[in-house]
């Protein structure tokens, strides 16, 4: 898998870089891992956190430039500790002993050759927790493909269906199609999510961020999830939009989504059959922005 880096083309950027040599694409990442945090986490859909919580851990950088980036502290830059496969695996371990629910990878994309190795050595040791994919869906098809069998959820993103938004907000005009694409790979390899006592176990989970003014295009998204993927997909469809990073500088990020923007579209999900949906409550869109310039990002 570490070849994948000599000439880099895991992402639909394909800047084609040799990151072992130490160059850089748009991620900014060479051959190193780089984290940011990790650790028990409560602010996952219910199956993801359950009572002992979802194991995350963050990766700093990522193959987007999202605007409106809540954790664009990591997230736009290569902040963070640089550790080995073995660190990474140890991390995997000690989340395991604490008796989280899943080993949660955030922000995956540019290090998925390596998590891939490390995920493989992890189950040859004999971890037992699943891995979750936690991912903006900003990804190639193929790299999706190379993670089979070794990924048990899914946690895909699907951020906007107009190109143009997608170019704007996130430098990604092609956001869709690669979006679609791997998406459709990921409920290939794991299906839908099954659980175990009410947590999950295996399967896919979307997540949608409604965004004001439509500009996400809430409902062509949950059209082509139940056309491609069924009406029995599960969805999390996420209130929790705060005008963070560069969001003011856009007139239509300024402000949060309405009431009404939000019950438009629970109304289109009854309306459509949908059977497995999260939703939030509107109030809690300041508890989901962290702070990475805390030992614990995400405490008050």
């Amino acid at each position: 898998m570490l070849s994948l880096l000599e000439q880099c083309e895991i992402c639909p950027r394909q800047c084609r870089v040799n990151r072992l040599n130490g160059k850089r694409g748009y991620c900014g990442v060479g051959k190193d891992l780089i984290i940011a945090h990790y650790g028990a986490h409560f602010g996952e859909e219910p199956p993801i956190t359950g009572t002992g919580g979802s194991g995350n851990i963050f990766f700093s950088s990522c193959n987007l430039r999202c605007v409106y980036c809540q954790n664009y502290q990591i997230s736009h830059t290569t902040k963070g500790k640089r550790i080995s496969i073995d660190e990474l695996i140890d991390i995997f371990f000690h989340l395991q002993q604490q008796g989280v629910h899943n080993i949660n990878l955030v922000s995956p994309t540019p290090y998925a050759p390596l998590i891939g190795i490390a995920i493989r050595r992890a189950k040859e040791k004999g971890i037992t927790i699943p891995f979750i994919y936690n991912t903006n869906a900003y990804e190639n098809k193929e790299t999706i493909h190379m993670l089979d069998g070794l990924i048990d959820i899914y946690l895909p993103d699907f951020k906007y269906w107009n190109i143009h938004i997608a170019k704007r907000l996130s430098d990604a005009p092609d956001y869709r199609y690669h979006a679609q694409a791997s998406i459709l790979e990921m409920k290939h390899q794991v299906g839908n999510l099954s659980m175990e006592n009410g947590i999950a176990t295996k399967g896919i989970l979307v997540r949608h961020l409604v965004l004001p003014g439509n500009l996400s295009g809430t409902q062509k998204v949950l059209l082509w999830i139940k056309g491609y993927l069924g009406k029995d997909t599960f969805i999390s469809l996420l209130s929790q939009y705060y005008p963070a990073h560069r969001a003011q500088q856009y007139p239509l990020l300024k402000r949060r989504i309405t009431e009404q923007e939000y019950h438009i579209l629970l109304n289109f999900i009854i309306d459509h059959g949908f059977k497995n949906v999260f939703t939030q409550e509107l109030e809690s869109a300041l508890l989901f922005v962290p702070d990475f310039n805390k030992a614990k990002p995400f405490d008050d």
